[in-house]
């Protein structure tokens, strides 16, 4: 019964395991390392798609956003921002947008998507569920420096727009991108489900030039 209510009301795999705790079985699916060699094809796809996406920025994230594979692209692109400087370990794509030493000040359009970030927050977990760990991770970027208070309590109700880029600005450096995520489709695996690809597109013809020259 727990699986069959799971399946109709589309749980995650993590919530179906807790589930099935609760009512005294073993949890069915499995949180396997994505290092591990049982996921080598999942690498091999993921590592194609990166490499599609080249000479635009993309990159992996799980659950947290956590940051867990990227395209040579992306290394350049935020290394060039960052000076090379080395971020927290692993890479956190919240931390790095609201950090004002990470790439917070070299978007132009911060608040934008500062508001933007926060709303996926709630909306992407996975199957509408926010974990406690993102739930701290994302009182812990609120609390940043500067950090508007209408942020934490994003409007959820308004009205949506198609595309909202990501303007970047360093020096004479300007990038304005607008990005898809992807997720895995039919997973048996708690890891896997919770994966996301994030590729990066231009927004405009100088953009695209000025990554096309780059690269």
């Amino acid at each position: 019964m727990v699986m069959l209510l799971s399946s109709v009301l589309d749980v995650p795999l993590r919530e179906r395991n807790a589930l099935l705790l609760a009512a005294g079985f073993a949890p069915m699916y499995a949180e396997t390392q994505l290092d591990a060699p049982e996921l080598g094809a999942v690498r091999t796809a993921l590592l194609a798609i990166l490499r599609q996406q080249e000479p635009f920025p993309a990159v992996v994230m799980n659950r947290q956003w956590d940051i867990v594979r990227t395209n040579d692209a992306a290394q350049r692109f935020f290394g060039l921002l960052l000076d090379g400087r080395a971020t927290k370990k692993p890479p956190n794509v919240m931390r790095l947008m609201f950090d004002p030493e990470g790439l917070r000040p070299y978007v132009t359009n911060w608040e934008a998507v500062a508001e933007t970030l926060v709303r996926r927050v709630h909306r992407e977990a996975v199957g509408g569920v926010t974990d406690a760990t993102a739930a701290k991770l994302l009182d812990e970027v609120l609390s940043y420096p500067d950090v508007p208070k209408r942020l934490r309590r994003p409007n959820l109700t308004a009205p949506s727009v198609p595309v909202i880029p990501v303007c970047f600005r360093k020096g004479d450096h300007a990038f304005n991108y607008f990005s898809t995520v992807t997720t895995l489709g039919t997973p048996q695996d708690v890891t896997l489900q919770e994966l996301r690809i994030e590729c990066f597109f231009p927004a405009d013809d100088a953009t695209e030039a000025r990554a096309r020259a780059w690269r």
